[in-house]
């Protein structure tokens, strides 16, 4: 089968490999039919995620149908459409058991497919756990709907659950990409009096505008004042902080009430300073780290309910032989692209 593989620093390749097999009882093969790349696919190619192992296939955002099941796995079988979850986690271990399933004591927990063992920007995937890991689709959400459930859309939908939002509430949003686009669906799930979302790009900007009109939007250069002007208690009472450049930690807590929750759910590429003489008084709450990715079944409810569509991301689509060229547009950011589609089947 063909699969896209991290070689080594800045260098993937598609290569052809065998084909997964089942390892254990509770594994499933799944057919892919559309993945996604992502932008911690790139963090993997530019070296910054140490524990990504040299020669996995990569991706860790798809959709497909099951062709094989372990004789321990009951929650899907063979011909049900499904979405992957990025994470891999054991449900039996303390932290799944409080819905921690980030931090799986699993040799393979938490965020292993496409970088401790090999993931979807492939034909085939072999995925671990499929009970968790694995959700059914609804018969009435196509594929394109269903396919940023494992990762973007569940990082957007736990950031917004851990950002404790009330109705009366000011939240920011820092950061217009696919993440901070399903963050802001998620967050207006819960009714806030305001959002405002914050991104350097233009473009970004625009299409928040079209999509979300009732959404404010604001440049990094006139953030705070803005906030100030539309907030009741000086600053936001949330911020979910989704972009990871090199100012926007500092904009985030700088951007927030005293006593709010500054949620931080960029990945980034270096460590973040916190001068915490400078941000003394203000009482603020940080909640950070990887996605719990354990509410799929919730969020394809909210898509068959019509809630949630993150349809409009995806900018462009790409058959598997052509991985390289999409790589190419989604990494440059060209052609207004925000999210690219992987047709690796029918």
């Amino acid at each position: 089968m063909l699969a896209y593989t991290y070689i080594e620093k800045g260098k993937f390749q598609l290569l052809e490999k065998d084909k997964p097999v089942l390892q254990d009882d509770r594994d499933a093969i799944v057919r892919v039919t559309l993945s996604s790349i992502c932008t911690s696919d790139l963090h993997i190619k530019h070296g910054s995620v140490p524990r990504a192992v040299p020669s996995i296939t990569v991706g860790h955002e798809m959709v497909g149908i099951v062709e094989e099941t372990g004789n321990a796995v009951t929650g899907v079988k063979p011909g049900d459409r499904v979405t992957v979850n990025v994470e891999t986690f054991c449900g039996d271990c303390f932290f799944c058991k409080n819905g921690w399933v980030n931090n799986c004591t699993d040799p393979d927990g938490g965020w292993a497919l496409g970088c401790r063992i090999d993931g979807g920007q492939a034909e085939y995937v072999r995925v671990p756990y499929a009970d968790q890991g694995l959700n059914k689709i609804p018969d009435t959400v196509t594929d394109e709907q269903a396919l940023f459930v494992g990762d973007v859309l569940a990082t957007g939908y736990w950031a917004a659950q851990i950002s404790e939002i009330k109705e009366d509430d000011t939240v920011l949003i820092i950061g217009a990409g696919p993440t901070g686009i399903c963050t802001l669906q998620c967050v207006q799930l819960k009714n806030p009096a305001r959002v405002i979302v914050c991104d350097i790009d233009q473009k970004r900007l625009d299409f928040v505008k079209k999509h979300y009109p009732q959404v404010l939007t604001v440049t990094p250069e006139n953030v705070a004042e803005f906030v100030q002007k539309h907030s009741k208690h000086g600053g936001a009472d949330a911020v979910l902080e989704v972009a990871g450049s090199e100012t926007t930690f500092r904009m985030a807590w700088e951007c927030a009430r005293p006593n709010a929750i500054v949620t931080v759910v960029a990945l980034y590429d270096g460590p973040q300073t916190l001068p915490l003489p400078e941000m003394y008084g203000k009482n603020l709450i940080f909640k950070t780290g990887g996605v719990d990715g354990c509410n799929c079944a919730e969020t394809l409810k909210l898509i068959e309910d019509g809630k949630l569509d993150t349809t409009p991301l995806i900018t462009h689509t790409f058959a598997l032989k052509d991985i390289e060229e999409a790589y190419h547009i989604f990494e440059n950011r060209l052609d207004d692209v925000i999210k690219v589609a992987i047709r690796t089947g029918a």
